[in-house]
């Protein structure tokens, strides 16, 4: 992913520098945490970054990024919350640049918003790649113990869970998209369904057996 990032440190320094900040950062130290606000994005101009979730287990890198490449981009469009933790890999510097930015950048230079998608087209097709290449027992397993594992009334036959895909994501320790495909695959064997905002099991004794099928899983 290096050295073929949307913008060279030249480009990023020349458009609109006045309402940017560089940023330095020594090993180890981190630009953002889980759950921090989200309303600037990075573009790394030296150094690295690790981008990394937390889990039952400890941290999980989920992308390691260099020179060229930028991050914090979904919490500045979405205006939510920071969904990973981000630490800097060596001395690193940044370009720290707010949504409103970065929004006159991309009109100013259509071709850097060009740029910007053809990135994150290829992180989403590395992703389909990543989902296609795990087997449907490592995706689905999580899933179905986090749900299991939810309190129910003994008298009830179905599980409902008033929930959201972040919230899934983070209960079962997979990423949004993995847990989408997990969401999806449940589905399709009829052991969930959506009924307006909740999420639904209609028949606990065959997730139970799913939670069995997927035991080992990982």
């Amino acid at each position: 992913m290096q050295g073929d990032g949307p913008l060279s440190a030249g480009e990023t320094t020349q458009i609109q520098v006045r309402q940017a900040f560089q940023r330095h950062f020594e090993d180890g130290e981190i630009v953002f945490d889980e759950g921090d606000e989200g309303i600037d994005l990075y573009f790394i101009q030296a150094g690295g970054v690790e981008i990394s979730r937390a889990g039952s287990a400890g941290p999980r890198v989920i992308a390691r990024l260099g020179p060229g490449d930028f991050f914090g981009e979904m919490s500045v469009v979405l205006g939510e919350s920071r969904t990973a933790r981000a630490v800097a890999s060596g001395p690193t510097e940044l370009l720290e640049i707010d949504g409103e930015t970065l929004e006159s950048m991309c009109m100013e230079r259509p071709e850097i918003g060009v740029r910007m998608i053809q990135r994150l087209a290829h992180r989403l097709i590395g992703a389909e790649r990543r989902l296609a290449a795990l087997g449907l027992d490592e995706l689905v397993g999580p899933l179905v113990r986090y749900l299991a594992a939810q309190p129910v009334a003994d008298d009830e036959d179905e599980l409902r869970l008033r929930t959201t895909l972040r919230e899934l994501s983070a209960g079962c320790e997979l990423s949004m998209e993995e847990t989408h495909q997990a969401l999806h695959q449940l589905m399709d064997q009829k052991l969930l369904r959506l009924v307006e905002d909740e999420l639904v099991a209609p028949d606990r004794a065959a997730l139970s057996t799913a939670l069995t099928k997927f035991a080992q899983a990982s």
